[in-house]
C-alpha cells in the first residue's frame, strides 16, 4: 500500500506540474486511523503494525488507533521540511478548505474543526480546549485529549484511564490513581 500510495501521489504531482499548477496548489495527505489488526493477531504480527510503539489499532481510542501522519505540500507557503508533533484532526479539513476558497460556512452548520491555514503557513496548530472521540461499536468508547493529557474509557461504567502523552506516547502507564483531578476533568469533558 505504501508503494501504491507513493505511485499515485507521484502521478497527481506530475499532473499538477504538467498543468503548471504545482507551485500554486496545496496537496494534503493524511491517514484515516491506525492499523487495522490487533498487533498480536496473525496478520498484525506479519506486518509488524505495532512497530511505531503506539498502543491500539483501528476502532480503539488509544494513540495506535487515532494518531496518524499528515503531509502538506504548498511551495512557498508550507515551510519545506517542517516537522511538527502538534495535534490536529481530520475534522479541521472542512474549515481549512472553506478559508482557503473563501467559502462561508453557514451559521447553522455545527462544525468541530478549526482552520489549519495559519498552521500550514508555519504557525502553531489551532488551539482548542480538547479533542473528543466516541465510538459505538459495542460498549460506548470515549477518549479526550487536552494538551499532553489523554483519557480513555471503555464503557460508561468503566474507569477512566489517564496518560501523559508527552512522556508516554505508548500509553503504557495509567496515571489515574495518581491524578484524581485529571480523572474528574476527563469525566466532566466526556459527559459534556
Amino acid at each position: 500500500m505504501v508503494t501504491r500510495l507513493d505511485t499515485d501521489v507521484g502521478r497527481i504531482l506530475a499532473l499538477l506540474k504538467e498543468l503548471n499548477l504545482d507551485d500554486k496548489t496545496l496537496v494534503m495527505l493524511a491517514g484515516d486511523n491506525g492499523s487495522s489488526f490487533p498487533p498480536n493477531s496473525p496478520i498484525g504480527k506479519r506486518f509488524d503494525q505495532a512497530a511505531n510503539g503506539l498502543r491500539g489499532f483501528k476502532r480503539e481510542l488509544y494513540e495506535g488507533g487515532l494518531r496518524n501522519a499528515g503531509l502538506a505540500r504548498w511551495p512557498g507557503v508550507v515551510p519545506a521540511g517542517r516537522v511538527s508533533d502538534e495535534p490536529w484532526a481530520f475534522w479541521d479539513f472542512l474549515p481549512t478548505c472553506a478559508e482557503l476558497t473563501g467559502a462561508k460556512i453557514p451559521d447553522t452548520a455545527r462544525i468541530d474543526g478549526l482552520s489549519l491555514v495559519p498552521f500550514l503557513k508555519g504557525g502553531p496548530a489551532p488551539k482548542r480546549e480538547y479533542f473528543y472521540w466516541e465510538l459505538h461499536e459495542g460498549p460506548t468508547l470515549q477518549a479526550v485529549r487536552w494538551g499532553d493529557w489523554k483519557a480513555v474509557r471503555h464503557g460508561p461504567s468503566k474507569p477512566i484511564e489517564i496518560y501523559d502523552l508527552k512522556t508516554d506516547a505508548a500509553e503504557s502507564k495509567n496515571l489515574a490513581s495518581e491524578k484524581p483531578d485529571l480523572v474528574a476533568k476527563a469525566g466532566s469533558l466526556m459527559k459534556s
